[in-house]
């Protein structure tokens, strides 16, 4: 490309979370190419360079809170590019997109067991339950329209969703972090699988 962005590239949209760099470097690892943008930057700037896909960070606001960062409304025009959302990006997503979240009655925070539900396409060749981290205070309540569930643990509903027509997908979790042992394998699924990233 005449800026010199490759190919295949994927952007990561922060949105304060302490793990941000840490989703990068996983993404690395598996061999694709990936930027880190600040919530506040120029969506449309950045979707101009034709990402394969976006990864929305998590982060240490609530969505519910005034102020809150939301998801620039390019990353969700027609035609945009795979999303996973992870966290605060899984919560901002189903929010902007007519979902309900609310505060947890119980913060959600160290190891949880997710029990998979259905075929969605990142989560389809995890086993029927995996270990994961959890760290989050607020909780997805009711899904977007066209979205199902992917995944449930015991405090969270909707730990994984996924609107898979329009290429949207969620986790309550940090599979970026070691204590999500198979957590790269989903990364490696988003990027290869769903984005299509040759590496």
């Amino acid at each position: 490309m005449p800026d010199g962005t490759p190919q295949e590239w994927i952007a990561v949209v922060d949105f304060g979370s302490q793990y941000t760099q840490l989703i990068a470097r996983r993404l690395r690892e598996i061999g694709v190419y990936c930027e880190v943008h600040p919530c506040t930057a120029d969506a449309a700037a950045i979707l101009a360079r034709r990402p394969i896909g976006v990864v929305l960070s998590g982060g240490p606001r609530s969505v519910t809170e005034p102020g809150a960062p939301t998801i620039p409304p390019p990353f969700l025009a027609a035609g945009h590019p795979p999303l996973l959302g992870v966290c605060y990006g899984l919560q901002a997503l189903c929010r902007a997109l007519g979902g309900e979240v609310v505060r947890a009655d119980r913060r959600e925070y160290g190891h949880a067991r997710l029990v998979r539900c259905g075929a969605d396409g990142l989560l389809a060749d995890m086993p029927r339950e995996f270990p994961v981290w959890m760290s989050h205070g607020d909780r997805v309540e009711r899904l977007p329209p066209g979205f199902e569930v992917a995944a449930r643990s015991a405090d969270s509903p909707y730990a994984a969703v996924a609107d898979g027509a329009r290429r949207i997908y969620g986790v309550q979790f940090h599979p970026e972090v070691h204590h999500t042992p198979d957590g790269t394998r989903i990364l490696r699924r988003f990027a290869r699988e769903i984005c299509g990233a040759k590496g």
